[in-house]
């Protein structure tokens, strides 16, 4: 049955007519047509499909789209304001943090989500935080050392 589904993505509000019973992952891919949340495992266990839905981060492979009603959805799209990209986004450039850049939105958001509860984390925090992030390309170090360059620029900066 084809419901009504509105949230925010990206600052915009969003009222669409789909199954609810639709993952959040595949109506954000092709009906919003914002590729930036992957496809990993499809079981809520690599975090390549990580966004997220009021300031957490979420797998949207395993996140029902009526799940997201009345809340704020973003993704790595909607997460740089304007030109200046997000101080996580501006780190995982100058740490080379990426090879294949699969898992770099997933990181990313994921990473949003940890320095949230985590603003001043150690080298080992950092790789608890990430454990269920997956890198098939092994960047894990690089990813760390851009997470807590974010950090400290974060702190710096006050920005969320």
């Amino acid at each position: 049955m084809i419901e009504t589904v509105s949230f925010r993505l990206n600052d915009r509000p969003v009222r669409l007519r789909v199954d609810p019973k639709r993952t959040l992952l595949w109506v954000l891919r092709t009906e919003l047509e914002l590729t930036g949340a992957k496809h990993g495992c499809g079981v809520s266990e690599c975090g390549a499909c990580t966004v997220l839905v009021n300031d957490r981060p979420v797998r949207a492979c395993g996140a029902k789209i009526k799940s997201v009603a009345g809340k704020e959805v973003v993704t790595i799209e909607g997460l740089a304001k304007g030109t200046a990209l997000h101080p996580l986004q501006q780190a995982f450039v100058e740490h080379d943090a990426l090879q294949c850049g699969f898992c770099t939105p997933g990181m990313i958001l994921s990473a949003y989500g940890f320095l949230r509860t985590h603003p001043n984390p150690t080298y080992e925090d950092v790789l608890k935080g990430m454990d269920r992030n997956l890198c098939r390309c092994g960047a894990h170090k690089r990813i760390v050392e851009a997470i807590l360059a974010a950090a400290a620029a974060m702190r710096e900066a006050t920005v969320p």
